[in-house]
């Protein structure tokens, strides 16, 4: 198991966790409760850690994490009704059509 790196609470380290190992890269969150402990040690010290299973995908996990704290930003026009989207959205937002491949 390798360190990939701490969140700042508990939800995004449960849902960066869950993305990657959804992607193909096992990770697990821990530390998951030392915020309890905060006070007693430096707050950096309870914060939520994840960590990627296989050592080897260390780096396809960091970029994984990149892309999921930066989404793309994208400017395209819905091939359902024309309307300009922009963003990282890939679903049109005013008839539900999906963004063209």
């Amino acid at each position: 198991m390798k360190r990939l790196t701490t969140a700042p609470n508990l939800a995004l380290a449960t849902l960066w966790a869950d993305l990657l190992s959804h992607a193909g890269v096992p990770t697990t969150v821990q530390r998951q409760y030392a915020s309890s402990i905060a006070g007693e040690v430096p707050p950096d010290q309870t914060l939520p850690e994840l960590w990627v299973q296989d050592g080897d995908q260390l780096e396809r996990a960091r970029a994984l994490l990149k892309e999921l704290i930066n989404p793309p930003h994208r400017h395209w026009a819905c091939p359902g009704c024309h309307e300009v989207i922009d963003g990282p959205f890939e679903q049109c937002w005013n008839c539900g059509s999906a963004m063209p491949a």
